[in-house]
């Protein structure tokens, strides 16, 4: 249904920038001719930072001008303040399409019959059309965390250098990703934030208190030179033998004492947090993540009711209306008050943006899928199937009467027979 915003080839006249330099945006009406390199070239735009319109305020921002909402409306899909009517200009399948559709379907399906879908009976077909509003909204979002280092030595970028920025002063054009992306993250140090400061683990004294041969000293203080027991002779200095004679005990050299393996008897042991330097490096990092948020509604008809909303979603129908702005505000339809409705129950339902991001772009489309519900009986027997879009999707919810695995199939499938 949507075609990707930089797309390969091809200029687009029905394409316009938000603001004079900036990200390009779709709008539905026709504009400036704009080719493919110009718009990927806006983000490098000779202006400061991203422009006011992408860069402005949060959702409390008051509503955009109308005039910068486009969208495009092709009557007689709409009931007139009413129910939607169905009867659009759509091609009617016949029997033989349904059976075929059908037939391709079942014939994926391990264990499931063809008898049915060549023989029973097509006893209704109904058009029961269902609607799909979507919200895209795209925010970028920052927060800065603090990283640390061990202090090496060398120069640092610190306030002495400039003044710090802060975290929305940061010019990420050259980062800015393509319109309603799922997602991107990038991180990004701060100039001039960069400080040294003393190791808080080891206060500055590049060690920490051996706990081996300072064990009994008080937090924070430490003595060299201390020596501890040695394990070959226990202290003794003499090591005893079976026949009752005693040696001199070669790794103390008798002296029952030995310098403390742990520290070499330096009474500290080096700091793994600042490397043994005392200082560490610290500097703040943005953490900038650009998303879409979607909002999906589904407005189906009772006959199209058992089918799950996922389908429609992913089903090719027909665009009503495609507006982009800054904000989006609901879509007009001068003949259908059902679709007036529908698009700003869309538009209430608009995804929570958090407190760290801003709104750069939203995108509202409605679309009209065209669902055609078959029923088959015989004798007594009937079941019902969905045709679904303008790719003729097939779903079938539950019962199929031929199927003979007994629904043994999801097995086989999760052991790979």
């Amino acid at each position: 249904m949507e075609q990707p915003l930089l797309s390969e080839s091809g200029n687009w006249s029905s394409y316009q920038h938000v603001g004079r330099s900036g990200i390009p945006t779709a709008s539905s009406v026709a504009g400036t001719e704009v080719s493919v390199d110009e718009i990927r070239s806006a983000a490098s735009a000779p202006s400061s930072h991203y422009p006011p319109s992408l860069h402005g305020a949060l959702v409390s921002t008051p509503d955009p001008h109308p005039a910068g909402q486009a969208l495009v409306y092709q009557g007689g899909y709409g009931g007139d303040y009413g129910a939607p009517r169905t009867g659009y200009q759509r091609e009617c399948l016949d029997e033989v399409e349904i059976r075929e559709l059908l037939i391709d379907h079942v014939g994926h399906r391990c264990c499931w019959g063809s008898h049915p879908a060549r023989t029973w009976k097509i006893h209704a077909v109904e058009d029961c059309n269902v609607y799909v509003g979507t919200l895209d909204t795209f925010v970028e979002e920052r927060e800065v965390i603090k990283e640390t280092e061990p202090y090496l030595g060398g120069n640092i970028d610190g306030k002495d250098k400039g003044t710090e920025l802060g975290i929305w002063e940061l010019d990420l054009r050259s980062q800015f990703p393509v319109l309603f992306v799922p997602s991107k993250e990038v991180r990004e140090k701060i100039p001039h934030s960069e400080t040294i400061d003393k190791c808080p683990v080891c206060a500055g004294r590049r060690g920490t208190v051996c706990t081996t041969c300072n064990a009994s000293q008080e937090p924070g203080h430490n003595k060299e030179n201390q020596l501890t027991q040695c394990s070959t002779c226990y202290g003794r200095g003499l090591i005893a033998h079976k026949d009752g004679s005693d040696t001199l005990c070669v790794r103390c050299n008798g002296s029952g004492k030995i310098p403390c393996p742990t520290c070499g008897s330096q009474g500290l042991i080096k700091c793994k947090t600042c490397n043994g330097s005392g200082s560490l490096l610290s500097r703040n990092v943005a953490i900038v993540r650009w998303k879409t948020l979607s909002t999906r509604k589904v407005n189906a008809t009772s006959g199209a009711a058992s089918v799950p909303d996922e389908v429609f979603h992913r089903a090719k129908g027909v665009q009503l209306c495609n507006t982009q702005a800054h904000q989006c505000t609901p879509a007009y339809f001068a003949d259908s008050y059902f679709l007036n409705k529908f698009s700003s129950e869309v538009i209430a339902d608009r995804a929570s943006v958090p407190a760290t991001a801003r709104i750069i772009c939203e995108r509202h489309t409605i679309s009209v899928v065209p669902v055609t519900r078959v029923t088959m009986t015989s004798r007594r027997q009937s079941f019902s199937f969905y045709i679904v879009g303008n790719s003729r999707e097939v779903y079938l919810k539950d019962y199929y009467p031929a199927r003979f695995c007994w629904g043994l199939c999801p097995c086989l499938e999760w052991l790979k027979v």
